[in-house]
């Protein structure tokens, strides 16, 4: 089976760093809208990191972003074997050191790549 369209997979990279990029009260809302846990922005990040490495071989994402890709995705790991559960309440995306740290770090790669992240992008949740 063929891998998506490049162009598909970069969206969806752009989509998930925009979610880890915004503002914590539009984290918060975006949440509230789609009805999913605060774990939904990791997993979904995940899912498009995945996809990195072979977007910047088709020439469809700098070669500069890896690095901080790769922090982002080493946060959330860290976060995950924390046995703290309140690392993925909505409430620890205005205060958790985590959430800070990958929220810019998205920030510096959406404007390194010129994506627009002004809008959060709508998810279809399947239950």
């Amino acid at each position: 089976m063929a891998a998506p369209d490049p162009s598909f997979r970069r969206r969806l990279l752009n989509e998930a760093l925009t979610v880890v990029a915004a503002p914590a009260r539009g984290q918060t809302a975006w949440l509230e809208k789609h009805g999913v846990a605060a774990d939904e922005i990791a997993l979904d990040f995940d899912h498009a990191f995945r996809m990195a490495e072979g977007l910047v071989e088709e020439g469809f994402l700098s070669r500069d972003a890896l690095p901080e890709l790769r922090l982002i995705d080493s946060i959330f790991d860290e976060m995950s074997c924390d046995e703290s559960t309140d690392r993925w309440a909505a409430a620890a995306l205005i205060s958790d050191v985590g959430w800070g740290r990958a929220r810019v770090l998205a920030q510096q790669v959406l404007a390194r790549e010129g994506a627009d992240a002004s809008l959060l992008p709508d998810i279809c949740v399947v239950r």
